[in-house]
């Protein structure tokens, strides 16, 4: 069964994932790619139920609040993702917590049923991602580097990579349109150094939203609180339990307080780029992005057009 995350209105993220996921609804939805309505179309593909939203939950939040229509895509179902249980039980809880947090941030979520572990850059996973791609008709497309600790990582990397040509080629998935336009390729960050380390071409901050994406990962709590596949009953319980809620956020917050500042303090650089000297130095948490060198290459007008990015000085 393919789990597809369709958020339905009036009902909490939850509940409505709990019905969705047991629709045995298809991979991708009709509906999806609508009509030109002037705003950006982006996807986000992550391995797991919480990659995406780690690494883009952030900016996707910033392009939901200008109107844009934002999607993210876990390439596995997370099934082997907690050192407690597994399988089925795990690949719905976590697939219902992913969709809470695209609720709470305002985007679309679809987890494919590809077990956890087990992801490989075949003929199949390439064509399934060129579907998605062109289904929603995207302007950007953001995947992990090829280069990771995690097989799954990698291999979606490398099968994002190989879309990223044929997206446009009409005998390629000829059951699907192609698109008319290749998207703008791009990576999340990371901090491999071989066979080249990540380049920060773009960075966003997050200050304006920063507290908004703690809110949303607070959802992710086989993760966050209970540890996911490397956790133990004893780092678990470091965790406050979810009785203190007030606790248990601010233990969250801490630990993206840190992670997102270290972000923001790695890349400061490209911050100073896009923001300028004294608001570059001022950002305190931010996520970042590198071009990939096989899709459409923008110009630096059209990353601030497409990206959350203050207007050029010219453009003021």
């Amino acid at each position: 069964m393919n789990i597809v995350m369709k958020l339905i209105p009036g009902m909490t993220g939850l509940f409505a994932a709990m019905l969705v996921l047991n629709a045995g609804l298809p991979a991708v939805v009709a509906d999806e790619q609508s009509s030109d309505d002037g705003k950006l179309r982006i996807i986000c593909f992550g391995a797991h139920p919480d990659d995406a939203e780690y690494k883009s939950g952030g900016t996707a939040a910033l392009w939901a609040d200008q109107g844009h229509h934002v999607k993210m895509v876990s390439v596995t179902n997370g099934d082997i993702g907690h050192w407690q249980m597994a399988g089925g039980p795990l690949a719905k809880r976590r697939a219902a917590e992913s969709a809470e947090v695209a609720r709470r941030l305002g985007f679309t979520y679809q987890v494919l049923d590809i077990h956890d572990g087990e992801l490989e850059p075949t003929l199949e996973n390439r064509r399934t991602i060129t579907r998605l791609i062109r289904d929603w008709n995207a302007d950007i497309v953001i995947a992990h580097r090829p280069w990771d600790y995690h097989p799954d990582h990698r291999y979606v990397g490398v099968l994002v990579q190989d879309s990223a040509y044929m997206v446009a080629v009409p005998f390629f998935c000829p059951d699907t349109p192609p698109l008319k336009k290749n998207p703008v390729f791009l990576y999340s960050s990371d901090r491999f150094q071989k066979p080249y380390p990540f380049k920060a071409d773009i960075a966003v901050s997050l200050d304006s939203v920063f507290e908004r994406k703690v809110d949303a990962l607070l959802a992710l709590e086989s993760q966050t609180f209970e540890g996911g596949a490397l956790g133990t009953a004893e780092r678990a319980a470091e965790a406050p339990p979810a009785s203190q809620p007030e606790l248990r956020r601010a233990w969250l917050r801490e630990r993206w307080d840190r992670r997102q500042s270290a972000e923001a303090d790695h890349y400061r650089e490209a911050l100073i780029r896009w923001y300028g000297e004294d608001a570059g130095k001022a950002v305190k948490y931010a996520e970042a992005f590198e071009i990939c060198e096989y899709g459409r290459q923008p110009t630096a007008d059209e990353i601030r057009r497409l990206f959350p990015l203050p207007a050029a000085a010219g453009d003021r």
